[in-house]
């Protein structure tokens, strides 16, 4: 089964939770808030190594992390800033790994986007985008060998990422064994900078849900609601035994690949159609339209507060030393002792 919503008259969510829809907003703006600051950070010469926003992705991102629940699977790609948020990940956490805090989970070791927390249930990022799918299959394949019930795992990628061989490896066992998988593609039209028809000849990525014998859901992806509405539905297919799940979100990359990136090779009919909506303006306005402005520019001050508190108090923190690192590896959840010495 695959479905398409067309856009945001073909699905309204006014049956949605207040506290979920909270949830929601609040983690767009701290994502876009502790974003901004990064790039600031990062123009200042304070950032090594890349850094990817997730600017006009963060609806589709957080809806993936509100949909799931505590003991799930969530396998986040390099802008799911919102959707870590979401899931619980503390905010510091991110922000030491950025600023190479050896307080944050890869106690600085690592790049910034590679962070994760096993113990929260979040798989560190793998730069092949594409292989976070098969990641995320090993992991349910192991808990249904270990007789665990009920979890889901859920998997960002982008529309360049689907045409990568683990995509498919991981998809086509997936469907075989209807594991929990739900697979959630941001359709930003550009692998990079490869725009969508020199990538594939299907017209839709929601086709190749039908390829695979899996359910597909099109969707919306610039109105946070919707994304919500569909990514939370087919989680909960998911959960109860209906097999993998395919959503595809159609939006646009509001900023470059990176921010060493200018995106000028996208399209300006892209930029200036629906299509190049900001999600977080749309999460506005339907705030507003319910008089529940205040709400949101609370919630945007309180973002704002947390973020400058966040940093100043990483910055003071230390940073790894070379000669004081054991270079053992880091000690797992549940085990005793980390490597003998040699």
């Amino acid at each position: 089964m695959a479905t398409r919503t067309a856009g945001p008259k073909a699905m309204s969510a006014p049956h949605l939770k207040t506290d979920i829809t909270e949830n929601l907003g609040r983690a767009m703006l701290r994502a876009r808030t502790v974003e901004d600051k990064l790039a600031s950070l990062y123009r200042a010469g304070r950032i090594v190594g890349g850094v990817y926003l997730g600017k006009g992705q963060e609806g589709l991102s957080a809806a993936g992390g509100v949909s799931l629940k505590q003991g799930d699977v969530f396998a986040p790609l390099i802008r799911d800033m919102a959707g870590r948020l979401a899931f619980g990940e503390p905010l510091i956490d991110a922000v030491r790994t950025y600023l190479g805090s050896r307080m944050g989970p890869m106690k600085g070791r690592d790049g910034n986007i590679h962070r994760g927390d096993l113990s929260r249930g979040i798989l560190p990022m793998i730069s092949h985008l594409g292989a976070m799918l098969s990641a995320t299959v090993g992991v349910l394949f192991a808990k249904r060998m270990r007789g665990e019930k009920g979890g889901v795992g859920l998997t960002c990628v982008g529309d360049g990422a689907t045409s990568t061989g683990s995509f498919h490896e991981g998809l086509n066992l997936a469907a075989v064994e209807k594991l929990p998988l739900v697979t959630v593609v941001a359709d930003n039209g550009y692998a990079y900078s490869t725009p969508n028809q020199r990538q594939y000849a299907c017209t839709d990525l929601l086709e190749r849900a039908k390829g695979y014998g899996i359910e597909g859901h099109g969707l919306d992806g610039t109105d946070p609601e919707l994304c919500l509405e569909v990514v939370g539905r087919a989680v909960q297919r998911a959960r109860d035994g209906a097999g993998p799940q395919l959503v595809v979100g159609r939006l646009l990359r509001l900023c470059g690949h990176g921010e060493h990136d200018d995106g000028r090779y996208v399209d300006e009919k892209l930029r200036s159609s629906s299509r190049g909506r900001d999600c977080l303006v749309v999460m506005e306005e339907k705030m507003k339209g319910r008089g529940r402005g205040r709400d949101w520019e609370k919630w945007k001050e309180e973002a704002q507060r947390e973020v400058e508190e966040v940093v100043a108090e990483v910055s003071a923190e230390p940073v790894p030393d070379p000669f004081e690192e054991s270079w053992r590896a880091t000690v797992t959840e549940g085990a005793t002792e980390a490597l003998p010495e040699e």
